[in-house]
């Protein structure tokens, strides 16, 4: 069963009048939820009278919504019209009335299939597309910074004179490859001995200390580098990624297009300006790395969801008790968090199992 982790200071600060609630209060708050992120519309006490579960009389609904308006739960957009949930509403439902639910056999079947095999960065790809497919919303996935990753191999190959293919892999399967230019050509046989050097005698550190340590090592003996020991130096500061911001794959905004919330063309375009600033998005997922379970951000919970309206679901990744970064699902607050949670929840242990065996090349156990 997956953990949830949802309240923040704030939020339990906004909810301190939660105990005045008693269970008829929680059952229609419960009810104008349900039938608000089913339809999208302000709810009026005539449909939850309607719904016939507490056999109230609508006057008697109204009294009960004003109440819940009254302590922050409801609000109403317009004077005529009915009610909708608010950013404390959503979190008291999730912490206490929402029913956990499972990924349904065929859901899970269709994910574990999809994130089977492949390199460790096409399997982020697969996430974020499995996340945005399955929720209709965004999905995203954050990338460790290359800097921060283990190294399991390097290999240098010539390309043409002095310009020269850098591969780096990583101990969780990840692989970056880019073109550098040297000094001077070097040839094949070096590139290949500098290759093996750097492997065996630095697999296990990260690619920062490794090129610290190199450059440290350039200062200290200055006088006593060898013509090799250089260009090993040289390679690995040029070819060694060390930035500090990670990296972040989206997939599915073009989905939110057809949200009633985004009916409007000034929130459109505010939308995609802040999806524009991947540092924003990493930032804000990268808040859902720390102390594991599934993380909900609504609102004023942060900045980018305040701005937007939006919520945020998220959780970790990881190798093993290394966490490697975050994946969620960001979207209108209007969302099935009964589906969305568990669903995200199911992606983070899928894919952490996904890039162990692409890392041990051996099948985990499925749950």
């Amino acid at each position: 069963m997956w953990r949830l982790l949802v309240l923040t200071a704030k939020v339990m600060t906004d909810l301190k009048d939660h105990g005045k609630l008693g269970s008829r209060d929680r059952e229609i708050l419960k009810d104008v939820i349900l039938t608000y992120i089913l339809s999208a519309d302000p709810v009026s006490s005539r449909s939850v009278a309607k719904h016939g579960k507490l056999g109230l009389s609508a006057a008697s609904i109204r009294n009960v919504m004003a109440d819940l308006e009254d302590w922050g739960y409801l609000m109403q957009p317009h004077t005529s019209a009915g009610r909708v949930p608010t950013a404390a509403a959503y979190h008291l439902f999730i912490g206490s009335m929402m029913e956990a639910r499972a990924v349904p056999a065929k859901e899970r079947r269709y994910i574990q299939e999809n994130l089977k095999g492949g390199a460790a960065d096409e399997l982020m790809g697969s996430a974020s597309h499995l996340l945005s497919e399955l929720s209709s919303q965004m999905g995203i996935v954050v990338t460790p910074a290359m800097g921060e990753t283990v190294l399991k191999a390097v290999d240098f190959i010539p390309v043409s004179g002095r310009k020269v293919l850098c591969i780096v892999v990583s101990s969780t399967g990840f692989i970056d490859n880019k073109v550098i230019e040297t000094e001077e050509e070097i040839p094949r046989e070096e590139l290949v001995r500098i290759s093996n050097y750097l492997t065996e005698s630095f697999c296990g550190h990260t690619l920062r200390e490794i090129r610290e340590r190199l450059l440290r090592q350039m200062v200290e003996e200055r006088a006593q580098v060898d013509r090799v020991l250089a260009r090993t130096i040289e390679l690995a500061r040029s070819g060694f990624s060390v930035g500090e911001t990670p990296g972040v794959v989206v997939d599915g905004a073009s989905m939110l297009l057809s949200k009633p919330e985004l009916s409007d063309v000034q929130r459109v375009r505010r939308m995609f300006e802040a999806f524009a600033d991947k540092a924003r998005l990493v930032k804000i997922l990268s808040q859902c790395i720390q102390g594991g379970g599934v993380r909900v951000l609504i609102g004023e919970d942060s900045e980018l969801t305040s701005e937007l309206g939006f919520s945020v679901v998220a959780t970790s990744y990881a190798v093993g008790d290394r966490p490697l970064g975050t994946l969620g699902i960001l979207g209108p607050s209007r969302m099935d968090y009964e589906k969305i949670i568990p669903l995200v929840n199911f992606l983070g242990e899928t894919l952490s199992q996904a890039l162990a065996e692409a890392f041990s090349g051996e099948p985990p156990e499925r749950r």
